[in-house]
């Protein structure tokens, strides 16, 4: 153990809550970061009196910067070289897992090296959580880049708490099974004392991977695994609990937010510079093919050409958000939604009346609460989504009353959010005729969905979720001090 400062609360995540800015003068600056995690768990992180300490990659390749403190909060910088990034990252992550865990909508890819380099991130942040966490600490791991922790934790520190979430969708064991180091990461997963997911499905989905490939016995929510005398990661008897625990916003807070002077006159601006139309429709994502995009735009360009919607009244308002722009499936992405827009605007705009605005850039939360407001209709039909904050920030940021939302079955914000119009993203058809009812449906009608939704999420906002989580870390049923391994190989 070192003889730095320890802390009774750890988060571990992929990235650290804060970006560096690098001034023209050549002086930097850290800037709290943008995205759902960071917000989420920012008022959980500072309730804590003794201090809390959050372990992530700092956000550039190379040496990690010493660590150092944001107000109460520790941060504890994990280096990752260019190759590590590419590898861990780029590669195992978001080429083989994150297709893998989103219904294979693209193929995978499996390389042992990247494997490697995965395991050799997981186990150079396991040891950066043992060496701030303090005796008996609770530690709280974050999202599939990090599957292999709660065991490298859990070798080392029997002592810990150790919980873990899980952002994306966990996948049908028909679709784990191909993942050929598929039981290691089911024996990293359950060195945690209590795993969360977004849905019982999910939860389901992981129970049901220990059955079938470790051999693990299931009784409700708990997972019990007999261990193995083999010397390798997480090898000794475990008793863990699993389930589901979906996140949320901070409702009240960006509810503030979008009722303020200044988002509520960027909002007139926003809509005049459209031309005022009569309908706004609008898309926010990150490009990524989990979202649906393409399927969209193919059911909105359907829509004008058959003449039921005209650019003169309605326009598409399409945000996507830059990722992953190294990764190949993310270049073709772009290039097919481009060419696309392109052909939709082609063929049905007309000078003064723009079918479809398509925007690849960033935006702050300011000018995303202005857009809601704009927005007549949300469209959020993933393909595959872990939950979806965007449709419980559109509902929240709509405080007038106005506003609908279409929603993807596949969701999980749609088993939380049953007011919705719901839809099959894959059925065009079918889109195509929720996205009219959306338009079309009296005010009273769109008014009454909207007031649920909105109640549901005020209710269940992003502190309930911290709560419920760490709640059920507390009522784990294993007991600290249990579960300590053998050497990991």
């Amino acid at each position: 153990m070192s003889s730095q400062q320890t802390y009774d609360f750890v988060i571990a995540a992929n990235r650290l809550p804060v970006d560096r800015h690098v001034h023209p003068d050549g002086s930097t600056e850290w800037r709290t970061a943008p995205g759902g995690l960071v917000t989420a768990m920012d008022s959980v992180m500072r309730g804590w009196e003794s201090g809390a300490a959050w372990v992530g990659w700092a956000g550039f390749p190379g040496e990690a910067p010493e660590p150092f403190d944001d107000g109460k909060l520790r941060l504890h910088p994990v280096p990752l070289s260019g190759k590590e990034l590419s590898d861990y990252y780029e590669g195992f992550s978001n080429d083989t897992l994150w297709p893998l865990y989103h219904d294979v909508i693209v193929a995978p890819t499996f390389h042992r090296s990247w494997f490697t380099c995965y395991r050799t991130i997981n186990q150079r942040f396991a040891d950066a959580v043992c060496e701030v966490a303090a005796e008996g600490a609770q530690v709280w791991i974050h999202d599939y880049q990090l599957q292999l922790v709660p065991a490298m934790v859990r070798d080392q520190r029997p002592d810990l708490r150790i919980g873990w979430f899980n952002h994306i969708p966990f996948p049908p064991v028909e679709l784990f099974a191909q993942l050929p180091w598929r039981a290691t990461v089911l024996r990293g997963l359950l060195g945690a004392d209590f795993l969360g997911f977004q849905r019982p499905d999910d939860a389901r989905n992981f129970a049901r991977s220990c059955r079938a490939v470790l051999g693990a016995t299931t009784k409700g929510d708990k997972v019990e695994w007999a261990g193995a005398d083999d010397g390798r990661l997480g090898a000794a008897p475990r008793t863990v609990r699993a389930a589901a625990v979906p996140i949320s916003i901070d409702a009240s807070g960006f509810r503030e937010l979008a009722d303020s002077p200044e988002v509520q006159a960027r909002a007139e601006e926003i809509r005049e510079s459209l031309g005022d139309p009569d309908v706004v429709l609008l898309g926010v994502d990150r490009l990524d093919y989990t979202k649906g995009i393409r399927h969209r735009l193919r059911a909105i360009g359907e829509l004008f050409e058959d003449g039921e919607i005209s650019p003169d009244q309605v326009t598409f308002v399409q945000v996507a958000t830059p990722s992953r722009e190294r990764v190949e499936a993310y270049r073709t992405l772009r290039e097919q939604i481009e060419g696309m827009v392109g052909r939709i605007n082609g063929d049905v705009s007309h000078l003064g009346a723009t079918a479809v605005h398509y925007l690849h850039q960033s935006y702050g939360r300011e000018e995303m609460a202005a857009l809601f407001q704009v927005a007549d209709v949300m469209l959020v039909t993933p393909l595959r989504d872990g939950m979806n904050l965007v449709a419980k920030e559109y509902v929240t940021a709509r405080h007038d009353g106005g506003g609908a939302l279409v929603l993807s079955e596949f969701t999980g914000a749609a088993e939380e959010m049953p007011q919705a119009y719901r839809c099959n993203p894959h059925d065009i058809a079918g889109l195509k005729e929720t996205i009219l009812q959306a338009i079309r449906d009296e005010p009273a009608e769109k008014e009454r969905r909207m007031r649920g939704l909105r109640r549901r999420v005020r209710k269940h906002d992003v502190q309930t979720w911290a709560q419920d989580f760490l709640a059920g870390l507390a009522a784990a049923p294993e007991k600290p001090g249990r579960g300590g391994s053998k050497e990991t190989s």
